[in-house]
């Protein structure tokens, strides 16, 4: 597990929205742990998958944040590194290469034995 807390790495506009919509947060949260309850996948696939889904879409700060939760759910920075690696085939040596970019700087961020 990592030393830093999730929630300091929630985004100001995130927090703001549950402040300010409250019932639709809730509503909105409730549907991704529905999703996530849905099928035979276990958290570390889950958090894998929505990695993926991230970079293929190009969503930085959705990659930087599946990336926190893949490491809280047991995965190691090489099975992010692999993800990103994944995407070349389907989606283009640069956009891996801009994916692998956003994963280190989660890995970068965490306490050195994380990320050997």
């Amino acid at each position: 597990m990592s030393d830093i807390n999730p929630n300091d790495r929630i985004p100001g506009t995130y927090r703001a929205m549950h402040e300010q919509f409250p019932e639709f947060m809730q509503a909105y949260e409730a549907m991704g742990q529905a999703a996530r309850q849905a099928g035979p996948l276990s958290d570390r696939e889950v958090a894998m998958v929505k990695l993926a889904i991230s970079i293929g879409a190009g969503l930085q700060g959705g990659a930087h944040s599946h990336c926190r939760k893949a490491l809280q759910a047991g995965c190691s920075p090489d099975d992010l590194r692999h993800v990103a690696i994944l995407a070349a085939p389907t989606i283009g040596f640069p956009t891996m290469m801009r994916a692998k970019s956003w994963i280190e700087d989660v890995l970068n961020q965490q306490p050195k034995e994380k990320t050997e």
